[in-house]
């Protein structure tokens, strides 16, 4: 038997990451493994780095635009758009419009930071 499950949403905060963009986790649980829920946020002219995750993650594009790159593919989005990204496949998405480009990401099973890779080519050189 299946019993329900209730976690407590007091406490959502929106986080700035790496991958430059903001992030608030809605769901994310150990005691959910099969799925997670995330929103995301793009400033205008900002383009998220270029990763990869073990994990599929669908985007759903709730307001603003962009351009996403998924296994070197790209396309535009815009509200009301979804976007089904293998697990393994190199994703990033740009916000070439003037507001902010907001997405859901579902992500099956749930997103784990260990699961991130980051496929940037540094442009550093050493001395």
């Amino acid at each position: 038997m299946t019993h329900p499950f209730h976690l407590a949403g007091g406490g959502l905060r929106e986080f700035a990451t790496s991958e430059r963009c903001f992030i608030t986790e809605l769901l994310n649980h150990p005691t959910r493994p099969e799925v997670s829920l995330a929103r995301a946020r793009v400033t205008p002219g900002v383009t998220t780095e270029l990763h990869a995750l073990d994990v599929e993650e669908t985007y759903v594009i709730e307001a603003g635009s962009g351009v996403m790159e998924v296994g070197g593919e790209h396309f535009r989005v815009g509200p009301g758009d979804s976007v089904r990204i293998p697990e393994g496949t190199p994703q990033r998405i740009e916000n070439d419009g003037s507001v902010d480009l907001v997405f859901l990401c579902l992500c099956r099973p749930r997103f784990r930071p260990e699961g991130y890779a980051s496929l940037e080519v540094s442009t550093t050189h050493p001395l």
